[in-house]
């Protein structure tokens, strides 16, 4: 046997190997590639139907101290003005009725009741197939303004202001809505997060309307996909 030859035999268990290398790779490239067009797929599909919701909130809620804008994960509903007696945190009763439509408004969306409608189980079906599931969440985060609270007040800063009228207005929305509290969460960050920055203000008046401002509360409807965990229970071993 030939030097070349021998050279050869020794080499060939390289080639191969750097075959196999090559058609895994291969494989786990289209697998990326099928699993990047399956998430495009349901997030298009996703967010066709925060679109539809959108377009019914922002029908519906035509206040002009409420606004409906289109974020990224959802949906987002900002109240402003007097949704709360002064320094309390109990909501004005003047505003029931427009809380009561904003928890029917999600209540009924199609978002909230995608299971029970009969357009969307093509949508469901894909989700199942691909072990995913649809998570919706209703996160209430309340804000005040720079002010100080008075003495008196039952609430020692503007943190749990905030936090206690988030609370209660996403009580109170639970109630109309008659949707499972597992849906619903509450924050506050009192004046921590203003729309406005108040310090540079020097004329009261503005500085007053600025404050409006910043006092508010946002309701975040969003919705995102989580993967489905695979239970032991659910796998069989066979020995």
């Amino acid at each position: 046997m030939s030097l070349d030859e021998r050279r050869a035999k020794s080499t060939a268990w390289a080639l191969t190997f750097a075959d196999l290398v090559t058609l895994l790779l291969t494989f786990f490239v289209l697998m990326l590639v099928m699993l990047s067009d399956a998430e495009k797929r349901l997030s298009i599909l996703l967010e066709k139907l925060l679109d539809e919701t959108y377009a019914e909130m922002t029908t519906g809620l035509s206040y002009e101290n409420i606004a409906v804008d289109r974020e990224t994960k959802g949906i987002k509903i900002t109240i402003t003005g007097n949704l709360f007696k002064s320094t309390s945190s109990d909501v004005d009763p003047n505003y029931y009725s427009v809380v009561d439509q904003i928890g029917q408004l999600i209540a009924k969306s199609d978002l909230m009741n995608i299971e029970e409608r009969t357009e969307h189980q093509a949508f469901l079906q894909i989700i199942k197939e691909h072990n995913m599931s649809l998570n919706v969440e209703i996160r209430c985060e309340g804000h005040t303004d720079d002010a100080k609270l008075p003495k008196e007040s039952e609430y020692p800063s503007n943190w749990e202001l905030s936090s206690a009228r988030s609370l209660n207005l996403v009580r109170l929305m639970n109630k109309h809505a008659g949707m499972p509290e597992k849906y619903f969460s509450a924050l506050g960050y009192g004046e921590f997060r203003p729309i406005i920055d108040v310090s540079n203000i020097d004329n009261f008046q503005e500085k007053q309307e600025a404050r409006a401002k910043n006092r508010r509360v946002e309701i975040y409807l969003d919705a995102f996909f989580v993967e489905e965990k695979v239970s032991n229970l659910d796998i069989e071993i066979n020995i």
